[in-house]
């Protein structure tokens, strides 16, 4: 894929060349996020009971996310990445998760209520609000019951902060507004902060 995809006004576009481009080194840290998102996952199960549960995992990249569910006993774990290279890399670091290739807008792939828990980890953060209406609509029509978002909260690190503004993703709104998105879309949410300005957005239908 061309470097002017970067620029496009596509955003599908400059995400598949933003995470094609940096899959390999993604590939390399992967047993580090997996390994760094322990506390966050404990976090979650202490709220939901993961053990037993089927879980979606939009925007999987890697997988790392989606191994943590399948390690706390997840009865089933998939996961769902818009770029190619990025589903090569998952496929290839846990073989036990099915993945697959598709668009977060458009779950077309899945039926209505079709896994307990359907989650997203530094996914929604990167949309502007009218994308993130359609993902998290996506996401509540396939979920039986939660939506989890694992993303920024709270005071967002330089560094960080400089890879956003490369991805030109809209974490600043994000953080803003997302707890005001989720309850006008579902009946409870919760919110709990976790390490480095990261945490956990909890909804139940």
């Amino acid at each position: 894929m061309s470097i002017l995809h970067y620029f496009s006004k596509d955003a599908n576009k400059r995400a598949k060349f933003i995470f094609g481009l940096i899959a390999p080194i993604y590939a390399k840290v992967d047993p580090h996020l997996v390994k760094g998102y322990q506390k966050t996952i404990q976090k979650l199960d202490d709220e939901i009971t993961i053990e037993g549960k089927t879980v979606l995992d939009i925007g999987t990249g890697t997988g790392a996310w989606a191994m943590k569910f399948l390690q706390s006993n997840a009865a089933k774990v998939h996961g769902v990445d818009l770029s190619p290279k990025m589903h090569i890399v998952s496929k290839e670091k846990h073989p036990k998760i099915e993945f697959s290739i598709g668009d977060a807008e458009d779950l077309k792939e899945f039926t209505d209520n079709s896994f307990d828990i359907v989650t997203a980890s530094f996914v929604v953060h990167g949309v502007k609000v009218n994308r993130r209406e359609k993902i998290l609509s996506e996401m509540k029509r396939v979920s039986k019951e939660y939506v989890v978002l694992h993303d920024f909260i709270g005071k967002t690190p330089v560094f960080v902060r400089f890879l956003e503004f490369m991805e030109k993703s809209d974490y600043k709104n994000f953080k803003k507004n997302i707890c005001n998105e989720l309850q006008a879309k579902f009946t409870k949410t919760m919110k709990i902060e976790s390490d480095l300005g990261s945490g956990l957005y909890i909804a139940s239908k």
